[in-house]
């Protein structure tokens, strides 16, 4: 069954009837996520090169680039490789060191004990029953079960505080750790120890101490990782036909040479790419096929699925 890109419907009275539609929105195979599309990524000679180096020294590797460059999925293509897991550690503007080893559950430690006082019990709460192991411990809890390291993933560094990156100098150089609180320290095997994929959008410089333990790679954003990404998922394209969606992607490069302020990456074109061949699937074939003929940026069809910035519309043309 075709669907309908037509759902919402202005010239139509009242509510939609049939609410089948619904339920079969396309969107589910669009993308089947990180893990499930590792195979389909495309490292390239030099990127490839800098994870073999890494992972052979024992050093993160920081990879950086635009986003949509395919940074975080080059970790799990690693993953898929290597036939490990991956543990992805997300990093937010509040992120500290600590949110990578262990957390404490304080509140309820605080609790329990002044129930422990309350009740005259003898003896210390044992404080290992409120410790709760995050990705990096995981990582290497994983490594001594299955006897073969696991990929640790931190993405995006740079968006948090200025001082996360130093304070992991010495957990991700000796892959050890010490819980405060306990006075324990949790090492890993070196035979076994995580290979660290760390990345950023370069939105600011990270710390020279910290930059001199990784393996360095810059992800530059080219046609190859274009047509490279096009090709592994042409199937969700053929409504387009291999004329149309060389002309799609040649319009999405005359966007991206436009002076925007937020260039639309590999992620947005995959993205409008889909829509299009829906959208060719139906009855808007023959205006949607003049719209991506016509020599105008400003007409192309779903331009807000490739530009996020009211500004860069304005300046393709577009409304």
């Amino acid at each position: 069954m075709h669907y309908p890109l037509d759902l919402i419907r202005p010239d139509e009275e009242g509510p939609l009837d049939d609410t089948a539609p619904l339920l079969e929105r396309p969107f589910s195979g669009m993308s089947l996520g990180l893990k499930e599309e590792a195979s389909l990524f495309e490292p390239g000679e030099a990127l490839t090169t800098a994870m073999n180096a890494a992972i052979a020294l024992g050093e993160p590797l920081l990879a950086t680039g635009e986003p949509g460059t395919g940074k975080t999925q080059a970790a799990y293509y690693a993953g898929w490789k290597l036939n490990t897991e991956v543990f992805h550690f997300q990093v937010k503007s509040e992120t500290t060191a600590r949110d990578l080893l262990y957390h404490f559950n304080t509140v309820r430690y605080f609790h329990d004990a002044q129930i422990h006082r309350i009740r005259e019990e003898i003896g210390d709460l044992d404080k290992w029953q409120y410790v709760e192991r995050q990705i990096l411990w995981q990582a290497f809890d994983y490594g001594a079960e299955k006897g073969r390291p696991a990929v640790v993933l931190i993405d995006e560094i740079d968006k948090a505080p200025r001082d996360f990156p130093n304070d992991l100098l010495h957990e991700l150089s000796q892959m050890s750790f010490r819980v405060i609180e306990t006075q324990e320290e949790i090492p890993s095997d070196r035979k076994v120890q995580p290979i660290l994929f760390i990345t950023s959008n370069s939105e600011r410089r990270l710390p020279e101490p910290f930059l001199r333990r990784c393996v360095y790679h810059h992800i530059e954003f080219d046609d190859a990782i274009v047509h490279k990404a096009v090709k592994r998922r042409q199937e969700h394209y053929k409504a387009l036909g291999d004329g149309l969606l060389e002309l799609a992607i040649r319009r999405f490069l005359a966007v991206r040479d436009r002076n925007l302020r937020k260039l639309p990456a590999t992620g947005e074109l995959l993205v409008w790419l889909r829509i299009l061949a829906l959208a060719l699937e139906g009855e808007q074939r023959a205006e949607i096929a003049s719209r991506l003929k016509d020599d105008s940026l400003g007409k192309l069809p779903f331009l807000g699925v490739l530009l996020k910035d009211h500004k860069d519309l304005l300046e393709i043309g577009g409304q």
